[in-house]
């Protein structure tokens, strides 16, 4: 686990290495063990390295053995032994036993077709120098970030967006159109980014640059084909891929550990990982009563047996690191547990050096509780449109929160025009109220729909549960669950994976039928059945949480005066009605409503505007002393 940074000069002239440096030194945290350069004709390659696998030898940039081909890779691949024999059986002479230089030796073979060939999370760039080819890609399921910017005289790439802003010609700018879609999803979704012209790559996609010109394709297509067998056999399979799965992911040259909540999701993987060797587990709670996994996490891991540690937060320490985190974040994502994720992260960096998680399981075998909307729905949907759609409007006029209403309202649409994902915090209809009206005049009606409908439109044949799996694939789990692992895990020089999120996970799970996935009063029944062997009962059949942080109690009390304080002095005045936030603020203290969630996004926003448009906060190249410390074992 590593980051990166590269550039391509259009104009065919040698890059900078001072440029280099100062991108590459602000993803210091990235990689605090070992930093590498390389200039070679129109391109720049710079990395940083977190040391995991052949410590002594894996300084990257990497070459083949005539030096015409130069790699740069974030990430893990973990089939790169078997890649590694095949390769040696082809004549091909490895240096190190890492597997970057796997990546490496694969694109003589195959070229652009490598990705297609790695299971893993990664990114990467290669430069061809005989055929002058700048290529690039990105994993299939987005666990790895990959961002590109383009500028009159250069392509840049980076890990994060902060090595691109210091790029010559890169100035830190909000997109209007992506500020509207963070009013929806809490997330800018890909490929867009808040900052105008700067980029994701997809997931799933490469790119190739020649000649000046940049062409990017897609070389996986998510895909969900369900089978008509047994449900004992997808139990079976369920369990045998998820055993494997954890058992490749164990790939390591330092310690390892795995973070624990309340839930069935990353029980397993501690479980799955406790069975092959002696775990640490971490876990966060907070100071609130109800808003803290603690107890059930204990149980946990005194049920497989693991050493245990935790760690409690109170208001005051969030709310003291929430500008860093922000930074580290690039983007801002209002999702709270972002920040939970870091504590958690923070406390795992003084053991350990990787950790197993259990992201994805939901998206995968249909873990969310809004999954079972479709059930709950489909009498009432029996009714006909135009007596469901005359008491949708009536609905609409009674006041927000009243029992029933969304019922009615949600029932009376088509999934496509209500499910936006996992996260929809503003509707139309608040944003309306919410978006200044100069914002308005200058960028009219930015529609969501031109986020969703692109997705939905692919899976047309599929049910309402399984399209809903691929739209949160397509938009939650990269742009907000995913996004928040690397970045809060890296903050502390961790590497996070995610057994679950792997391609041979994902040929058992895209065929599990829906009515083996929402069954029995609950959500991944067979992933539940799976793994029932392994974990207390309670867990088995608990009702999924999340990371639970309390925000909404915290907006009420401690973070009350700060929330008001900040909205009537942040600059943001031509993107919020104001006056909208702060009666929305009254309303949630005075209890009359929960607007904690809407509230939160317009307070990262203005955060994150004060970090990287105000630039009111500095900050800069930080490893914290305890990893520091660590990474003397493995400095090179």
């Amino acid at each position: 686990m590593c980051g990166f940074v590269a550039m391509y000069s259009k104009d065919n002239q040698p890059v900078s290495l001072e440029q280099l440096q100062k991108m590459n030194r602000m993803i210091t945290h990235r990689g605090p063990d070992d930093e590498g350069y390389v200039r070679k004709g129109p391109i720049g390659l710079g990395f940083r390295r977190l040391s995991i696998i052949d410590l002594q030898h894996g300084h990257q940039p990497l070459t083949n053995e005539d030096e015409s081909i130069w790699l740069i890779f974030n990430g893990e691949i973990y089939n790169y032994r078997e890649l590694q024999t095949w390769l040696k059986e082809r004549g091909h002479q490895f240096r190190t036993d890492t597997d970057s230089e796997t990546i490496l030796h694969l694109y003589e073979e195959y070229g652009t077709e490598t990705p297609k060939y790695l299971r893993g999370m990664f990114s990467f760039i290669i430069w061809d120098g005989k055929e002058q080819r700048f290529f690039g890609a990105r994993d299939h399921f987005g666990i790895k970030p990959l961002y590109w910017v383009e500028t009159p005289h250069a392509f840049g790439f980076g890990s994060e967006i902060k090595s691109l802003l210091e790029m010559e010609g890169v100035k830190a700018a909000v997109d209007p159109v992506s500020f509207y879609h963070y009013l929806t999803f809490q997330y800018v979704p890909d490929p867009a980014t808040m900052f105008a012209g700067i980029h994701k790559l997809l997931p799933g996609h490469s790119f190739t640059i020649k000649n000046g010109t940049m062409n990017i394709e897609s070389y996986f297509q998510v895909e969900f084909t369900p089978e008509e067998r047994p449900f004992e056999e997808y139990v079976e399979e369920t369990r045998a891929a998820l055993k494997e799965s954890v058992e490749r992911h164990m790939m390591s040259d330092v310690p390892r550990g795995a973070f624990l909540s309340s839930g069935v999701d990353s029980s397993s993987i501690a479980a799955l990982l406790r069975k092959q060797e002696k775990l640490k587990t971490f876990t966060i709670g907070f100071d609130i009563p109800g808003y803290s996994e603690l107890d059930y996490a204990r149980r946990t891991a005194a049920h497989i047996g693991t050493d245990h540690h935790e760690v409690e937060v109170d208001g005051e320490r969030y709310l003291d690191v929430l500008p860093r985190l922000i930074w580290h974040q690039d983007e801002p994502v209002a999702d709270p547990s972002a920040i939970a994720l870091y504590f958690v992260a923070e406390l795992a960096s003084q053991y350990v050096t990787v950790v197993l998680s259990g992201e994805g399981a939901d998206e995968f075998f249909g873990g969310y509780n809004i999954y079972r909307e479709p059930f709950a729905l489909a009498g009432y949907q029996r009714l006909p449109q135009g007596m469901r759609t005359l008491f949708a409007n009536m609905a609409s006029n009674l006041p927000e929160g009243t029992k029933g209403r969304s019922f009615l309202i949600r029932g009376s649409q088509q999934l496509e025009e209500r499910f936006f994902g996992n996260a929809h915090i503003y509707s139309e209809e608040m944003k309306e109220q919410v978006i200044a009206a100069s914002l308005k005049a200058k960028v009219p009606y930015v529609d969501p729909w031109q986020v969703t409908a692109p997705i939905y439109e692919q899976v047309q044949h599929y049910d309402d549960v399984t399209k809903m799996q691929y739209l949160d694939i397509h938009t939650w789990l990269r742009g907000n669950i995913l996004m928040k692992a690397d970045k809060m895990t890296m903050a502390n020089s961790l590497e996070l994976r995610v057994p679950f999120i792997d391609t041979e996970v994902f040929k058992v799970a895209m065929k599990i039928p829906t009515k083996y996935k929402i069954a029995d009063g609950t959500t991944k029944h067979v992933l539940r059945e799976a793994m029932k062997d392994l974990l207390p009962p309670e867990i088995k059949t608990k009702k999924k949480l999340g990371f639970p942080v309390p925000t909404r109690y915290w907006l009420r009390h401690d973070f009350y005066k700060w929330a008001k304080d900040l909205i009537q002095q942040s600059p943001t005045q031509q993107y919020f009605n104001k006056q909208y936030l702060l009666q929305m603020l009254e309303q949630h203290k005075d209890e009359k409503h929960d607007y904690s969630r809407p509230i939160w996004t317009a307070l990262v926003f203005m955060l994150w505007h004060q970090i990287y448009i105000e630039k009111k906060y500095s900050f800069g190249p930080y490893v914290s002393p305890h990893v520091a410390k660590r990474h003397k074992l493995y400095n090179l």
